[in-house]
């Protein structure tokens, strides 16, 4: 999700040793490697579509893996952020490796904040994110602007584990970001409020049941076009790809005016899809956003390809 700043801290802070010893109680075979193999990358999957731990997928209903459920203070945590938690793991860095240098393009991440708990890591570990880099530390808690071109480096001899979760958000994390801070902002008196284990039955969280359109409505189509508009870089073409746009618009909001979910107008919302795609194909040629994206590729994962989600193979994740 775009944000006004690369990086963003809450005013939370967890028992990253306690935390620890709960990923050190889950053995190693649980970790998986990286969708795209990328070298030195693994992850321990803590919420997924059905709640199965070797699920990768980004859309259907979330639920907690078999490890989550082991380790209740890591639930305490979800718990005290307050927020409905869409995909969420342990990402795992080894030493000498690095998260290559990507902006989060897919839909899913559109509109998804991804907050990072690191718990084993040390202080050369470095987060790129857009010209801003920094060192979380064990036990906070950050957001950053995915949208941005981001990468992190692991120059030590030691693995780096955070807590990845994805959310939209919540009533108490929205309370969070409101005594926040942007990072290197000195701002009087401020602390993370220290948030220690506690005794007691697992937190009920919630969970997304729904997270991809089976058919999108007019209205967050605008919304998806309006922000790629905005996001791209002034030139000649562009206003031909506008206009291209506003007639998919219109013409989406006709049919779904006739049809809303309907399966019976699946094939005519596949059809302008497809006729759609093949036009802005060439009027895309050359249309960059502001972070170094093609126009095509914004446009076609946050609308072409999820403009109907219907009776269609749902993608894995990538990032």
């Amino acid at each position: 999700m775009k944000q006004p700043f690369p990086f963003f801290q809450l005013p939370l802070a967890f028992d990253y040793e306690a935390l620890a010893a709960e990923v050190a109680a889950i053995e190693e075979s649980a970790w998986l490697p990286h969708p795209n193999g990328l070298p030195g990358n693994t992850a321990l999957t803590l919420i997924t579509t059905e709640g199965v731990a070797e699920s990768n997928r980004l859309y259907g209903p979330m639920l907690p893996t078999k490890h989550l459920r082991r380790m209740p203070y890591l639930m305490q945590v979800l718990a005290t952020i307050g927020a409905t938690w869409g995909r969420s793991r342990l990402m795992r860095l080894s030493g000498q490796a690095e998260v290559r240098t990507h902006v989060d393009i897919h839909y899913y991440w559109r509109e998804r904040m991804r907050v990072h708990v690191p718990i084993v890591t040390q202080p050369t570990v470095r987060f790129h994110c857009g010209d801003s880099m920094i060192n979380m530390a064990a036990g906070e808690c950050w957001i950053f602007d995915t949208w941005r071109p981001h990468r992190v480096v692991n120059d030590d001899s030691r693995s780096r584990i955070h807590l990845v979760a994805d959310t939209v958000g919540g009533r108490g994390f929205w309370e969070h970001i409101d005594r926040g801070r942007p990072a290197g902002a000195e701002l009087p008196g401020w602390q993370p409020r220290l948030v220690p284990p506690t005794p007691g039955p697992a937190p009920v969280l919630d969970f997304e049941s729904v997270n991809a359109p089976l058919v999108m409505t007019p209205w967050e189509m605008r919304e998806h076009i309006r922000f790629l508009l905005d996001e791209a870089v002034p030139g000649p073409r562009l206003a031909a790809v506008e206009l291209a746009l506003q007639q998919l618009a219109r013409r989406w909001h006709a049919l779904w005016s006739a049809y809303a979910e309907s399966e019976a107008g699946w094939p005519r919302y596949r059809a302008l899809l497809d006729e759609s795609a093949g036009q802005l194909q060439g009027l895309c040629e050359g249309v960059m956003l502001r972070n170094g994206v093609p126009m095509a590729e914004g446009l076609a994962s946050h609308v072409l390809a999820v403009g109907l989600m219907a009776r269609r193979a749902v993608p894995a994740a990538t990032a």
